[in-house]
Parts: C-alpha cells; structure tokens; sequence
C-alpha cells in the first residue's frame, strides 16, 4: 500500500478514535483531522473542497432557520399539551401520543430540534401528573430514531444518502421506507406502552388538573404562527416536487428559509443565523474532508473490493452485510462518520460489480438510523435528552438505556431485514 493511503488511514482511525472517546468535542476533532489531510498533501484544497458536500450543509442549514422562527410560536408546547388532553390526562395514552407526536416531527424536522422542543414540554406534563419522566424521555429518544428514518430529511444519514444519490427523492425516501417504519414504529411505541403501563399511575385529581391546562394559551403569536405553518407546507411541496423543478433538495430549504424570514422581518435574522448548529455543520465539513482522503488513495475501493469479494458478489449477502454492519456500527459510534464512509463504497460496489444499488442504499438507511437506537451514545438526539434530563435530576446511565434500547434496536432491524429481502430481494 503506498505512502499517501497509510498516512489517510492513520488520520481517519486516531480522528474517529478521538470523536468516540468524546474527550475533544467531536467538530474540533474532525475539522483538525481534515486539516492533516490536507496538510500531508494526501488531497490538496481544491479536491476537498470539491469533496465537501454542499447540498447536504444547505439542507441542514434552511431547516434550522425554519425551525428555530416555527418554535417561537409555540406550536409545539400548542400540541403537546392538547395531545395530553386528547388522552384524557392518562399517562400511558399521553406516552403514546407524545411517542407518535415526536416520531411524527422528526419526520419533518431533525431529530435533535425536535427532542429540544419536545423534551420540555415532557417535564411540564409528567411534573403535573406527579409521574416518572423517565418512560416518556426513553420512549421519545426511541421514536425521534425511528420516525426520522422515514424520510429524506429526517435525520443525517438520509440527508447525505439523498444527496450523494440523485435518483432518491425525497419521494422515494417516503415511498421505500415510511411503509416499514409504521410497522416499526407501532411495535415499539406497544412494546413500551406495555413494559411501563404498571409504573405510569397518577390520580383522578392531578388528571382533572392537566385537563384545565389551556393549550390556546401556548400560541404566543399566531400571526407569526400563520406565516411559519405556510412557508413549511411551500417548503415540503418543493422537496416533494424537487427532481421534477431540476433544483437540489438544499436550494428548497434554503429558499423557504429565507422567504421566511422576508416574511417575519429582519429582526428575526439575526437569531435564526445565532441559533443554527453551527459546530454541526463544521463537523460534516471536517468528515467529508476525512472521507475525501480515503476515496482519493484508494482506501475505499479496496474495502469495497473486499466487501464483494466476502459476500461473493452475491447482491442479498450484501445488502444484509451492510444492513447489520450498519446497525451494530451506529449504536456505538455516531451514525454520520459511519454514513460518510460508507457511501462512497457502495459507489465503488457499482462500478466493480454490482448493478442494483438500491437495496444497499435501502440497507444502510435503515441499518444506520435505526442502530442509533442502540445505546445512549448512538445518535445525537439520545445524548441531548441525557444532558436536559440531567439538569433536570434525572440521570439516564448508559447501561439503563442499553437494557431498553438494545434489544429494541434489534427487533427493529430484524423486521428491516424481512421488509427488504421481501421487497428488494426475492
């Protein structure tokens, strides 16, 4: 192996050992990481910046915007409590209803966003029936996962998926996988429903009370409300009508994201720009640099070579490879340095051999979304509920959510297995 591709190996594994570790913040570690890659001269700046994807950093970027004005109306705190009240201040319907709330949302947004403005909301209601959080955080942690699996725009991996492969639209992200993450999402949330319905007891008392709880009150400006609600259906039109308009799925989020702020005026500008996760977007910056090291000495090729070669080729042995690797991998190291690796492989598996890439892409969606579910580390949206319940005086360990979410994890990609040999496979 020569010089160039063993120096690119050796800055990929110390800088995805320093983002497990979580001694360094994992946006420092990749963007020094990419720094040395082009500092030894394994890709100049030009290729990585051509390596740097743009569509993926402008989707996540609008989005942001759109849902940091949205949650200034109280839309969500609006629908939380009125789902409560829905359910009749009974605890375990209300743990159903936020379940399917947050699946729901994070469908649409991401699912950091939408534990962030869920998670409160969860405190307020479970503090008024005198019940445990814990349940209810668990289970939102689960179903912000799951429901960000559906769709294009729900979660990272599929947002770097959609944009590495043009062929997958946002419609076909729902039409492919939203019909499996129903089923997965149903099993669960019962499964949960069950396990906790002898814990989750309050009193005729304290239900009568959630039940005087006004979620009118919540809509703090519902002329800003309007304009939100109107710029987020034009926005889900235009990723659902992308391909046919010829525009990237980004120049959508982008666009809506600025119409809105045309809308609300400019002193929302400022706030919305402060409030984008900008050490995110410097994170994929940083990992995409990483990866271009490995795509440019060759590194990924060889993997990929060495992929096909163990499964013989053999398109069913590859997809259910990278299903499970993908499940396993991103319950205990952070699903987006995974995705960014393995993408530009199963590339490299089209142009070696294998004709039929969709179940692969299929696979590692549903392998890398659903493995975040695994344990407390796996996805993003699990470490930011740990950190709000902590403050809250709630510790989440590691292992109390390993025993929950693990086998949880597995039942999922089990049922993702029998939906993709039945509809991809045979």
């Amino acid at each position: 192996m020569e010089q160039q591709a063993i120096y690119a190996i050796i800055i990929f594994l110390i800088t995805y050992a320093l983002i497990i570790s979580e001694k360094i913040h994992r946006t420092i570690v990749a963007m020094l990481g990419a720094a040395l890659m082009i500092a030894f001269g394994i890709v100049n700046q030009e290729t990585a910046l051509h390596h740097i994807d743009f569509n993926t950093l402008g989707l996540l970027t609008g989005m942001m915007i759109i849902v940091t004005v949205t949650a200034q109306t109280g839309l969500f705190k609006y629908i939380a409590i009125w789902a409560a009240k829905k359910a009749k201040g009974d605890p375990i319907r209300i743990l159903v209803a936020l379940g399917l709330i947050t699946a729901f949302a994070s469908a649409f947004l991401d699912n950091v966003t939408t534990v962030l403005l869920m998670v409160p909301v969860t405190f307020s209601i479970t503090r008024q029936l005198r019940v445990s959080p814990m349940p209810y955080l668990l289970t939102q942690i689960l179903t912000s996962n799951i429901g960000g699996t559906a769709t294009l725009i729900g979660d990272p991996p599929n947002i770097m998926i959609g944009s590495a492969v043009k062929e997958l639209t946002f419609a076909a992200f729902i039409f492919n996988l939203a019909p499996i993450i129903i089923v997965i999402l149903a099993v669960t949330v019962g499964i949960l429903a069950f396990w906790y319905r002898k814990q989750l007891k309050t009193t005729p008392e304290l239900q009568q009370e959630l039940m005087q709880m006004s979620a009118e009150d919540e809509l703090s400006d519902p002329t800003l409300l309007k304009k939100c609600l109107f710029i987020l259906a034009l926005t889900i039109a235009g990723f659902f009508a992308h391909q046919a308009l010829h525009i990237e799925s980004a120049t959508v989020a982008l666009t809506g994201a600025f119409l809105l702020l045309l809308l609300t005026g400019e002193h929302y500008l400022e706030d919305a720009l402060t409030r984008v996760e900008w050490t995110t977007i410097f994170f994929f910056v940083g990992l995409f640099v990483l990866v271009s090291g490995l795509v440019e000495t060759g590194v990924i090729a060889k993997l990929a070579q060495e992929a096909i070669t163990l499964t013989g080729g053999d398109l069913t042995a590859t997809a259910m490879l990278i299903l499970w690797m993908s499940a396993i991998a991103s319950a205990f190291v952070d699903n987006i340095p995974f995705v960014a690796t393995m993408i530009p492989m199963i590339q490299e598996m089209g142009k070696i051999g294998l004709t039929d890439l969709e179940p692969l892409w299929w696979s590692l969606a549903l392998g890398a979304c659903l493995g975040g579910n695994g344990t407390l580390i796996g996805a993003s949206a699990n470490v930011i509920v740990a950190g709000m319940a902590g403050k809250e005086g709630h510790h989440i360990s590691f292992v109390k959510f390993l025993f929950i979410g693990f086998p949880l994890m597995i039942l999922s990609i089990i049922i993702s297995t029998v939906y993709v040999y039945l509809r991809y496979l045979m």
